[in-house]
């Protein structure tokens, strides 16, 4: 049997536009998101790889008035805790930075690794437990590009208290927090981080790579 035959040059240029245009939104208009592209980015979630094919990852859709408070106001306490941890030299950047689009962005999703699945029978997962929080993250990420190709964006807030968000949820203590997730149509498009483009930090290319 053969494989299947190599993509066209046409896409695979696409396919690494796609990738440098990839962003970590913050700023969303307030459109809603189609249900129609919502759903094949999904799509692409549920196909990613998995360890011992465990599918581990479990994703709450916040969407009530009082869920969407509780996690701005979850953020905007974590969020004053980071910036007196800054530098003095840094906290003035760090005070202007956008780092979350919670007010405007339509779509929120919470996404969690249930580490206790008994799905996949432990393969993989046994000498390497992290490998099913791994598998979620593989799977944010299809969704990300999935996103990307619709026209959409994803912001991946990280500046959360985890347990104060899984209390206001009411999520299972098996249920390790992974990411919080705003999706919506950006404000502007940005063929840079923002991150970079203010100053914060910059990228340093390819990696080195050690041969033994």
């Amino acid at each position: 049997m053969t494989g299947p035959a190599p993509f066209a040059p046409d896409f695979v240029e696409e396919l690494h536009r796609l990738f440098h245009w990839r962003r970590d939104v913050r700023r969303f208009r307030t459109d809603p998101v189609p249900d129609e592209a919502f759903a094949r980015a999904l799509t692409a979630f549920a196909g990613a790889p998995s360890v011992g094919l465990s599918e581990p990852w479990r994703v709450i859709r916040v969407d009530s008035a009082g869920a969407k408070a509780a996690a701005l106001a979850n953020f905007e306490a974590a969020n004053a805790e980071a910036l007196a941890r800054q530098q003095p030299d840094a906290a003035d950047l760090y005070a202007r930075l956008k780092l979350a689009g919670l007010r405007e962005a339509p779509v929120h999703l919470a996404v969690w690794c249930d580490e206790g699945t008994t799905k996949g029978r432990g393969l993989g997962a046994g000498t390497m437990p992290e490998t099913r929080a791994y598998s979620v993250v593989c799977a944010i990420t299809c969704l990300w590009l999935a996103l990307r190709a619709e026209g959409l964006g994803l912001g991946w807030v990280s500046i959360l208290d985890p347990e104060r968000l899984r209390a206001d949820l009411k999520v299972p203590d098996g249920w390790r927090f992974i990411g919080y997730l705003c999706i919506g149509f950006p404000e502007a498009e940005e063929d840079r981080p923002e991150l970079e483009k203010l100053g914060w930090e910059t990228r340093r290319g390819l990696p080195a790579i050690e041969t033994r």
